[in-house]
């Protein structure tokens, strides 16, 4: 499709159909589009069973006795089309993907590929082009996206089968990937723009995906409004970077920066923190982490896909991606691992005191985009890019699970029209006895974000404690940075200290919710346990996949000179430091301008206990869990209070951060809004065009009365007026004036 090639053709490796990885998931939301707009022409069916829609009818509303007439329903194509081109434009997709990936392996410095189709903006020095940029980082996040996002889209279809919205819902699904595939494949920070703001639309639609419910179409605005904040930051930004460089495209961008702009000075500070500003509204940091938990009102695969597959990584990759800028600038990556650590901790005490199986997963989302922030913020960008990999296989796995365990749940309140809520964990208890597969896929997921050898997490998650543990006695070059006055030691020292504590409430929290939902008692009802069931196929083997993943995928980074994670160095898939080795061309630039500028760290050296620690905080996290938390004890929704504390009043209240913006933020903005409404627009502006209104009308009236159509005013004016004239050229007027 490019109309040319930069680099990489030269060693033998050029891009496979790779403008195609991007159209088929565009040629998808065409399709599903027009399926979605001929479908309502029909009266929809009653849902039979199982959606969260109904679920707010549990809530919400009586169940009427007897189903409206129905004149019409929607043909069987109206369903059966969406099935199988949404998931399968996705998995095509991914199957392009995979080609590419094994043809890129051994182009090593060859890389990146950029590949041309038109240009777009030639505006004097401003050349922007259509142009997808193709290098290991982008194929990574590609490779994810599509992979992830093909068993998510498997997913929704037993999931979604019966809601009235079936092709509107996989037509925004296609959407959300195609933006995100332009996010990460974007040779252009303007490209990515584009990507990262049609990922924020779909954000918006998705969420807001039942918004005939007000609760979710404020959830989905809060969503768009707060990542606008951010998209503020990010366009600043792309203006110093313009300013300063005379160029938006990344190639040209990272190799300028080292040489035009000083290293740790104002300018370059200033564009990473305006960078990071974008980032923290679109992966969800303080201060604008507030829309994240709220998009639980989407339906739940969508809440896979923006926290495991796409939309929350949209920050990590722009760091990573702007490694070279972020290099330079020490003082703003501390800042970045700083947020990131405190991030971590701050959602992960929220998650302790959620009912809500969603919302635990959602502040844990938060929580574990803090540590890829913490990461990338001390220079471990493999670590952080190695997380954000083993985050999507399992939380994507934990999001389904739940998915899962709510579509059993709506089922059974559903047949007895039960007004409980089916997301609520103190309704849940003992539900592996009648969902085995998802119990189990579910308990791989959270061995695996708990950091437990061997599943995937703990690879990733030690990795980044190891970092910020070798940062803290000075083996980093960060270490050698300040930020207000304080070394870099020991900013890393309590970034160390902030994600060991995050790391064991995870730990603790997700054994939490596995006890409530999975142990005890069941609590559903003696009505509605018989109606329980596991999920069909296309919701099932997702879920096995995803399993596999969340075991095997550390292995793809095994660090060879790490105790205790040597040990598996035999099994690494891909050999020792697999995906280190993959993605150094990418990050190579980054280190090189650190060693330029900064001076010789300390060797760093790689003692057992900080794996040791690692092991025993996620084991004693669940083991504290088990102890403490008493599943039989537990009362259903209404007979359990919300809190018995004033500190769980605190953690299940959000600390408040959603009142204090309420106070802050909201209401001084209405309060202001409202006063520009009263004085400038209804008196100053509406005022003025009111009185210039008044003056053309009393104008006009004054000449209505002289036009008044009667001949003898018009007699008598003329008169007047040849008498005014006759004595003023005799010099009555003057004779006047003299005397």
């Amino acid at each position: 499709m490019g109309d040319g090639i930069v680099n990489g053709a030269a060693a033998g490796f050029s891009p496979f159909l790779l403008g195609w990885i991007v159209l088929l998931p565009l040629i998808g939301f065409l399709v599903n589009g027009a399926v979605a707009i001929a479908a309502r022409r029909y009266k929809p069916v009653p849902l039979a069973a199982a959606s969260e829609e109904e679920d707010v009818a549990h809530r919400h509303e009586e169940h009427p006795a007897t189903p409206e007439p129905i004149p019409a329903t929607p043909p069987a194509w109206t369903k059966s089309l969406p099935t199988f081109v949404a998931p399968g434009v996705i998995a095509l997709a991914f199957a392009i993907a995979l080609v590419n990936f094994f043809r890129m392996l051994g182009a090593g410095d060859a890389l990146p590929v950029i590949e041309r189709y038109w240009s777009w903006m030639p505006v004097g020095d401003l050349q922007v082009d259509v142009a997808f940029q193709l290098d290991q980082l982008s194929m990574l996040m590609t490779l994810i996206i599509t992979g992830v996002g093909a068993l998510i889209h498997v997913f929704s279809v037993g999931y979604m089968k019966k809601d009235e919205g079936y092709a509107r819902y996989f037509a925004y699904l296609n959407l959300f990937v195609f933006f995100m595939l332009i996010l990460v494949l974007g040779s252009s920070f303007p490209l990515m723009f584009v990507g990262w703001e049609g990922v924020g639309l779909c954000s918006y639609l998705l969420i807001g995906f039942w918004f005939r419910e007000k609760a979710n179409a404020d959830a989905g605005k809060k969503a768009f409004i707060v990542n606008r904040i951010g998209d503020f930051g990010f366009l600043i930004a792309m203006f110093l970077i313009f300013a300063h460089l005379g160029t938006l495209n990344f190639v040209e961008v990272f190799a300028a920066a080292p040489e035009q702009l000083a290293f740790g000075g104002a300018v370059v500070t200033a564009i990473c923190l305006f960078l990071f500003l974008g980032a923290t509204g679109k992966s969800a940091q303080i201060p604008l982490f507030v829309w994240l938990p709220d998009a639980m009102a989407g339906p739940t695969p969508v809440s896979a896909l923006i926290h495991a597959a796409t939309m929350v990584t949209a920050g990590v990759y722009l760091i990573v991606r702007s490694s070279v800028l972020f290099a330079m600038a020490p003082s703003a990556s501390l800042v970045v691992g700083l947020i990131g650590a405190l991030t971590a901790i701050f959602a992960a005490t929220i998650a302790l005191k959620q009912w809500d199986i969603k919302k635990v997963l959602a502040y844990s989302t938060v929580s574990q985009l803090g540590f890829m922030f913490a990461a990338v913020g001390i220079g471990a960008y493999v670590a952080g890019v190695f997380h954000l990999m083993t985050h999507a296989f399992f939380k994507a796995l934990l999001f389904l699970g739940a998915g899962a365990v709510i579509h059993a749940m709506h089922s059974a309140l559903h047949a007895t029209h039960s007004p409980r809520d089916a997301q609520d964990m103190r309704n849940m208890g003992g539900m592996r006895r009648w969902m085995p597969w998802t119990f189990g896929t579910m308990g791989v997921a959270t061995l695996a974000i708990a950091g437990i050898p061997p599943f995937s997490g703990f690879f990733s998650k030690d990795e980044i404690l190891g970092y910020a543990w070798s940062g803290a006695r000075g083996e980093l070059p960060i270490s050698q940075g300040s930020l207000f006055g304080v070394g870099g030691e020991v900013w890393m020292l309590l970034i160390g200290v902030l994600l060991a504590a995050a790391a064991l409430l995870t730990a603790f929290y997700m054994g939490r919710m596995m006890l409530y939902t999975f142990f005890g008692p069941n609590r559903t009802g003696e009505a509605e346990s018989p109606h329980l069931h596991e999920v069909g196929a296309s919701m099932k083997w997702p879920l096995v996949v995803l399993g596999v993943l969340s075991l095997i995928g550390g292995l793809f980074q095994v660090e060879a000179d790490v105790p205790i994670v040597n040990w598996f160095a035999a099994v690494a898939i891909g050999g020792p430091d697999a995906l280190y080795n993959f993605l150094a061309p990418v990050t190579a630039p980054a280190a090189a301008v650190m060693a330029q500028n900064i001076p010789a760290a300390t060797v760093a050296t790689h003692p057992a206990w900080p794996v040791l620690l690692a092991i025993v905080i996620g084991a004693g996290g669940l083991l504290l869990a088990w102890y403490l938390l008493k599943p039989a004890a537990l009362g259903v929704e209404g007979e359990e209070p919300d809190y018995r504390r004033a500190w769980e009043r605190i953690l299940h209240d959000k600390w408040y951060v959603d009142e204090a913006y309420d106070r802050g933020v909201v209401r001084p903005v209405v309060a202001l809004s409202g006063f520009f409404a009263r004085v400038l627009d209804r008196r100053l502006i509406d005022g003025t065009v009111d009185w210039m209104g008044r003056a053309a009308q009393s104008v006009g009236m004054v000449g209505a009365r002289v036009q008044s159509g009667h001949v003898n005013t018009y007699a008598f004016v003329l008169v007047v007026g040849a008498v005014l004239a006759l004595f003023w050229f005799s010099g009555g007027f003057a004779w006047l004036a003299a005397s």
